[in-house]
């Protein structure tokens, strides 16, 4: 079972290079997949997205109806009632059009509707900022939505259309969320390889619900008054869908990659073989890191990078056994949590390790012991993270080799598990 993500060399000849900016790419994958129904309400970054979406309703190159509603609220309430009468609906948001959906992102994912959704993830107000962090996603972790996520337009392209199989699949039927960080992706315009219209299509073919709200011969109910009697097996069976998605996932990704010649998995593990450290990211930092990586390699310090690309349900097993053998880790996050025990990733990424220790572990430091990790709350607000950065994550972990724990250099006191990177303190 593959768990890397990285992109071939090989092309195929169903593909054609163009260059487009991250919106583009989505607004294109939808056109491709060609959705019955599209509900958005525009709101920046991801305004492009429906934007460039309804030119192709305008133009006659889809058959999707297109309802332009009154709130973000209204555009996956619209979305819910297109999947439950049986159409492929899809929408789009970001930041606080995301948390304005928040009753109904719960109501998706409760009653199995397999929507996808686009997330151009930016900051939530108080103080309003339009930029990239990852807080509106991460606020929505646990609403029952698969959660794909991307470092450049390709990825978006790819996860896309990917996630309508993993959505739609029977032993799923849950809304899968496909985020790409604001600005840095959305509107950066890159290189990329897309599919022709045929091969998506064939690749995602129908949706075929098993029940709708149309159907007078099997009539159903959704979103019934479910109390104490049925609520709690109900959610059981969610669970198990968010269970069945991981293997989803990867049968999905291996029919990709023999359509496009890319690869996914739960995530890309950059030069881990041998390394004794390493950084943990989402999203478009991955690039970022990925450059330190290589520059530090060339000068002999053994670093790596692991990039998670599926955040819900959440590789933790996989994870942990692929960090295993490091000394250090360093989990950065473009969000917080304020739990004040570290950011969303973090608390996730370090509960996966320590399960090494309940199973004997793997670890340097001692017999059953995890690595030594730490987490750096980064980018908040669209503050950038350029190399030096990076590197500096690096530097702190080395230090906390030499010392043998979290200790700082300048006063030799232990430090904290938790950083802030590039913030004026």
């Amino acid at each position: 079972m593959t768990t890397t993500a990285v992109t071939t060399g090989t092309v195929n000849p169903n593909q054609r290079r163009v260059a487009l900016t991250g919106n583009e790419a989505v607004a294109l994958a939808m056109r491709q997949i060609n959705p019955d129904v599209v509900a958005a309400y525009p709101i920046t970054p991801q305004t492009d997205i429906v934007q460039y979406f309804s030119s192709f309703v305008a133009d006659g190159r889809v058959d999707t109806e297109f309802v332009t509603v009154e709130s973000e609220h209204s555009a996956m309430s619209a979305t819910v009632g297109a999947v439950a009468a049986g159409a492929r609906a899809m929408t789009a948001t970001s930041a606080n059009g995301l948390a304005l959906m928040w009753e109904v992102l719960y109501i998706a994912a409760g009653s199995r509707l397999p929507i996808v959704m686009p997330v151009v993830n930016r900051a939530l107000s108080a103080p309003l900022n339009i930029h990239c962090d990852h807080s509106d996603a991460m606020g929505a972790r646990d609403s029952g939505w698969v959660q794909l996520w991307s470092e450049n337009a390709q990825e978006a392209y790819d996860n896309v259309i990917q996630a309508v199989r993993v959505a739609e699949h029977p032993k799923v039927l849950l809304p899968v969320m496909v985020c790409l960080d604001g600005f840095i992706i959305s509107h950066a315009l890159l290189n990329l390889h897309v599919l022709e219209d045929a091969a998506v299509r064939a690749f995602v073919g129908r949706y075929r619900p098993d029940h709708t709200l149309l159907d007078p011969e099997r009539p159903v109910t959704v979103g019934p008054l479910d109390l104490y009697d049925f609520y709690f097996e109900h959610k059981r069976q969610q669970a198990e869908a968010m269970s069945e998605a991981r293997a989803v996932i990867l049968q999905v990704a291996e029919d990709y990659t023999r359509l496009s010649g890319r690869r996914y998995g739960f995530f890309e593990a950059h030069r881990l073989e041998d390394a004794d450290s390493a950084v943990v990211v989402l999203g478009s930092a991955a690039g970022t890191a990925r450059f330190v990586v290589d520059e530090l390699r060339r000068r002999g310090r053994k670093v790596g990078l692991l990039k998670l690309r599926v955040f819900r349900p959440f590789p933790g097993r996989e994870l942990a056994e692929t960090l295993a053998r490091l000394q250090t880790v360093a989990v950065l996050d473009r969000a917080e949590g304020f739990s004040t025990a570290g950011g969303p990733l973090f608390t996730e990424v370090r509960s996966a390790l320590y399960a090494l220790a309940e199973d004997g572990g793997r670890g340097p430091a001692s017999p059953g012991a995890p690595p030594l990790t730490m987490n750096f709350i980064y980018g908040l607000g669209g503050r950038d993270l350029d190399p030096g950065d990076i590197e500096s994550v690096f530097d702190r972990l080395a230090t906390a080799v030499e010392t043998g724990s979290t200790r700082t250099p300048d006063t030799g006191r232990v430090g904290p598990l938790i950083e802030y990177l590039g913030v004026r303190e």
